[in-house]
């Protein structure tokens, strides 16, 4: 089992910066890919980015060239650099980590949840 633990959250001014993470606690070796995702209230949840095992990233066009996503396998830790921010970056951000297929458990794991609000 797994268990991802996020931090990080907060308040923040337009323009302004945050950095949240998620450290992966317990069979790790059951993860690669680690993904944000992120719910604004009454929205549905959408995607933020993600990284590959190997460090190639992905990002919604929303956060692209403000988020910035990077991992530290040692530490077993995803980390979310934002950038800019925007009031309508406003949400519930989640990490994310779908499981090995070689591994028992759940398709995939979810952390707590950490709230980013972004005031204008």
């Amino acid at each position: 089992q797994v268990q991802l633990v996020e931090s990080g959250g907060g308040l923040v001014q337009a323009g302004g910066s945050l950095r949240l993470s998620c450290a992966a606690l317990g069979e790790t070796f059951c993860l690669s890919t680690m993904v944000w995702y992120r719910q604004a209230p009454g929205k549905e949840r959408e995607l933020v980015g993600a990284i590959s095992s190997g460090g190639s990233t992905y990002y919604a066009d929303s956060v692209k060239g403000r988020f910035t996503i990077s991992r530290d396998n040692a530490k077993n830790t995803v980390y979310l650099q934002m950038n800019s921010l925007k009031p309508e970056d406003t949400a519930v951000y989640y990490c994310n980590a779908p499981n090995s297929d070689y591994c028992p458990g759940p398709a995939d794991y979810w952390g707590q949840g950490t709230q980013v609000t972004v005031s204008s």
